[in-house]
């Protein structure tokens, strides 16, 4: 037998043995009955992650809106000297809120008001009482001034985040806990009522 032969035929049989171990892939890359179900799965995760958190940031904007409507007409009470002459204390100032919150909050629970008078409109301190992703209630105070005050009437809610992609710094979420600090702020001089 001559080397040419040899060689040949070891070829040809280094390539059977390729052959065969490569039937089993080649019929696995050929398959195709299971191939939407596979590529499905593939994709329906991250799909549903995404249409999650595309419904639950609108609800969160929607929330955020409903609160902001809820804080510009509960301040007319205290800018037209309403609650001043009622001797309202926070907690029915806190119910004339609720009255305007529809839904969306638990709000005897979960709404809180915070109500301060400044000397200057550069005194008003904007700042929110969290500290260390936790928020402090009890520095919120219900202040509502006087004639001609300066007035912050600040409202402010923790929205539970359920879905928060890849849990990034920055999303939905800035409090401990997976809760995301809504936050209402009006600022107003009240107007003369006593005169």
């Amino acid at each position: 037998m001559s080397i040419a032969t040899h060689s040949l035929r070891s070829l040809q049989t280094l390539r059977a043995r390729l052959a065969a171990r490569a039937a089993p892939l080649g019929r696995f890359a050929r398959a195709r009955e299971a191939a939407t179900a596979v590529e499905f799965a593939l994709v329906a995760t991250p799909f549903l992650a995404l249409i999650f958190a595309i419904l639950q940031t609108a609800i969160i904007f929607f929330a955020s809106q409903t609160l902001e409507t809820a804080a510009a007409n509960s301040s007319r009470l205290i800018l037209t000297g309403q609650a001043q002459n009622g001797s309202w204390t926070a907690a029915q100032f806190k119910q004339q809120v609720c009255a305007q919150i529809y839904a969306i909050f638990n709000c005897n629970d979960s709404v809180y008001v915070d109500v301060e008078s400044y000397a200057s409109f550069s005194a008003v301190n904007l700042n929110p009482p969290v500290s260390n992703g936790n928020f402090n209630a009890a520095q919120l105070g219900f202040n509502p001034g006087g004639p001609g005050s300066i007035v912050m009437v600040r409202l402010y809610y923790q929205y539970p985040v359920y879905v928060n992609l890849l849990n990034l710094s920055g999303d939905l979420g800035n409090l401990n806990g997976g809760f995301s600090l809504l936050a209402a702020t009006v600022v107003f001089k009240n107007e003369p009522y006593g005169s």
